[in-house]
């Protein structure tokens, strides 16, 4: 049903991947903030506890993506690409300042930490259509031979936020007291994505859209459409992406947090090591990106799934020595094999999904893995921990994870020679 009638120019791909700057900039400012805010929203006597309610605010905001795919999912495949790309970063830049603006538990109670919820909800919504009403629009209008590598810029703009959401609140404790940081610093960490969300809308004025065309068959619901007929191809994406969600949302999400509450540890360096590692991560994607394009998706992903699977242990067990460089090293191990699902999940889900219900297919399909396997790890892995004593727990989580993918990472030239090959009868 989606078709392109020009080649995307370079300025369409960073007006298209712009938008993920803002997501990605929202979830780490919010995940390396999670000890100040669980001070400011949930200000309870046990500290776990503290730190799990917040950490549970972010899994709410996840959990409501698959309602963002109902919506987005809908305006992308009747409405078109752009108006659901527009309509999203709006509405994630207005959640960034009204977090910026809320007030605390210690100003207006518990009102304050349900407005929070109220706020993480709506731009988990929102969210839901960014990531894939940009990248579809990205990947169908690409060359065929530099798909992968055209995807991939959606996953650089991606880590581009987490690294500007490091950078911001590291920079800013760096000019402020922690009394100072703890009171009003964490809000212009914040605000600062209202104007990422600014940048990003006024670019996308004027993006090429996919060309949608209309046919009878596609008077209803797409989301519907898509839940009717292609129910088994939305549960191997989650599948296949269930490695790429738990694997980075247990190193720079739970980790950190784990890291930056360690005496021996603390905050600043956690801080330095992770950032340090998305930039490998960012220069590392189009490497992976280049790679598909040049031996083909199901090598790169197993390459990237076996690497894990050998690496996992040994990475974690570096991550838990009190010296620098050891975390360094095991988070640099695990950042590697993991950029292999971020780089190339957008193309692979797209090339799955049937041509005239793109948006909403790969969204149910992204959305739902995120929603299930990733808002969620962070409290998995505490869970894990607390329950066993053993601070390896985690490890077990991704092993899991990486071997529930394998069986369609292998089926996925199959999966994407099947939809071709209903796209060309339609």
């Amino acid at each position: 049903m989606s078709g392109s009638q020009q080649r995307l120019p370079p300025r369409s791909i960073i007006a298209a991947a712009s938008g993920n700057v803002l997501e990605w900039y929202d979830f780490t400012v919010y995940g390396f903030l999670t000890a100040t805010l669980a001070t400011q929203f949930f200000p309870l006597e046990n500290r776990v506890a503290s730190v799990l309610s917040t950490f549970a605010v972010l899994a709410v905001g996840y959990a409501a993506r698959p309602i963002g795919s109902v919506i987005f999912g809908h305006i992308g495949d009747r409405i078109g690409r752009k108006a659901a790309m527009m309509i999203s970063v709006l509405l994630m830049g207005g959640g960034s300042l009204a977090i910026a603006l809320l007030p605390t538990f210690h100003q207006i109670g518990i009102t304050a930490a349900v407005l929070l919820v109220l706020i993480r909800i709506i731009q988990g919504i929102a969210v839901a259509g960014e990531y894939t009403a940009s990248g579809v629009l990205l990947v169908e209008q690409a060359e065929p031979e530099r798909r992968a590598l055209t995807g991939a810029w959606i996953a650089c703009a991606m880590i581009s936020g987490c690294l500007i959401g490091s950078a911001v609140p590291a920079g800013i404790s760096l000019l402020l007291t922690a009394d100072q940081m703890a009171d009003w610093g964490w809000r212009v960490a914040f605000a600062f994505g209202t104007l990422v969300a600014l940048f990003s809308a006024i670019i996308r004025r004027h993006i090429t859209d996919t060309v949608l065309v209309k046919n009878q068959a596609d008077q209803g619901s797409p989301v519907w459409q898509s839940l009717r007929d292609h129910s088994a191809l939305i549960g191997q994406m989650i599948l296949l992406l269930i490695p790429t969600a738990v694997i980075y949302f247990v190193i720079y999400v739970y980790a950190v947090s784990y890291l930056s509450a360690d005496p021996n540890f603390g905050s600043s360096a956690a801080l330095n090591v992770t950032t340090l590692n998305l930039v490998v991560m960012a220069l590392f994607i189009p490497v992976c990106g280049l790679a598909a394009d040049r031996f083909g998706l199901r090598p790169a992903f197993l390459a990237g799934a076996v690497a894990t699977f050998i690496l996992a242990g040994p990475c974690w067990w570096l991550m838990l020595r009190p010296d620098t460089a050891s975390v360094f090293l095991g988070q640099f191990g695990l950042t590697l094999t993991s950029t292999v699902g971020w780089a190339l999940s957008i193309t692979a889900l797209t090339l799955m999904a049937p041509d005239h219900l793109r948006c909403s297919v790969v969204a149910l399909g992204y959305n739902l893995s995120m929603a299930l396997f990733g808002g969620t790890t962070p409290i998995v892995a505490t869970y894990l921990v607390n329950q066993t004593g053993r601070d390896y727990a985690p490890v077990y989580y991704i092993l899991l994870a990486v071997l529930v993918s394998i069986p369609i990472i292998w089926r996925l030239p199959k999966l994407i020679a099947t939809t071709r090959l209903k796209n060309a009868l339609a």
